[in-house]
């Protein structure tokens, strides 16, 4: 398969389209990034270099892959970090450019926009144009419970408000997207869930939690890519799911046996896409 990545990429470390274009290749597809920004780190650590592309950059970019013909064959697209409203507008002027000439094209939406407990660290504007214009066109979002809150309107407390709070984006007036798939959320004190709501059925996965300190960036942007990934290989959500959550698991445990700050890609890669331990996706209770 063939697909845009539309977010943000690191020189060094692995966020954004640094952390998703190995598993995506790993797993058969061929590529094409587009970065929002171009940083030399992520500024996690303290301080950072570089700069945030504005929205007439990148809609150049998406042209010109139109102008080779790229977009005749583009499979799908993964749309991560954005940071401003004005490129929420170019990520759905791309889906749908490639679905006018492929309409079964896949739109993986991950609304990045921040978490607990720094909170919002996008354009205040971001919110509502995942809203607007984003959402309606997904085939799939994956939101923190933080974004989850932000987007649905409502407290996310435990793991019921969470699959409230996702049936919720389902229904929002006919026009959400076709799963919500909600991560990194409290299971107890030794675990986490990831769960994963359509119009009809439901799954949750859970892994161990390790401790970290500080916490590594970029799972979200592994996660999304992993599953992504899956889904466009042909498999089921529930099997996608479980074999994302698990591949992040994988690499979450190099990473941590190597006493790392990033990720461990490159070392896990093997792991990542074939997972040495498989968390099962289990139905929700209807």
């Amino acid at each position: 398969m063939q697909i845009v990545s539309l977010q943000s990429a690191v020189a060094f470390g692995h966020v954004g389209n640094s952390a998703a274009l190995l598993p995506l290749q790993r797993l058969g597809h061929e590529v094409w990034p587009i970065d929002t920004v171009q940083f030399s780190n992520h500024p996690g650590h303290g301080g950072f270099r570089g700069r945030r592309l504005p929205p007439d950059h990148l809609a150049e970019m998406v042209e010109g892959l139109a102008a080779v013909g790229a977009l005749d064959g583009c499979d799908g697209l993964l749309s991560g970090y954005l940071g401003a409203a004005g490129v929420a507008e170019v990520a759905a002027a791309a889906i749908r450019r490639i679905r006018a000439a492929n309409p079964a094209a896949l739109y993986l939406c991950d609304p990045v926009m921040g978490d607990f407990p720094g909170g919002l660290y996008v354009d205040p504007a971001l919110p509502e144009a995942f809203r607007r214009l984003l959402l309606p066109l997904a085939d799939l979002i994956t939101p923190n419970r933080f974004e989850l809150e932000m987007l649905a309107g409502t407290p996310v407390g435990d793991l019921a408000a969470a699959e409230a709070a996702a049936r919720r984006l389902l229904g929002r007036d006919g026009a959400g997207p076709g799963a919500v798939v909600v991560t990194g959320l409290p299971a107890g004190e030794d675990a986490l869930a990831v769960l994963a709501v359509t119009a009809g059925e439901g799954w949750r996965v859970d892994s161990p939690r390790l401790p970290f300190a500080p916490e590594p960036s970029g799972t979200g942007d592994l996660l999304a890519a992993l599953l992504f990934g899956h889904r466009l290989a042909g498999r089921p959500l529930p099997e996608a799911l479980a074999l994302a959550v698990s591949g992040l698991h994988a690499v979450l445990e190099r990473t941590r046996a190597e006493g790392r700050r990033e990720l461990a890609l490159v070392a896990a890669q093997t792991a990542m896409i074939d997972p040495p331990r498989r968390f099962a996706a289990v139905p929700l209770p209807s």
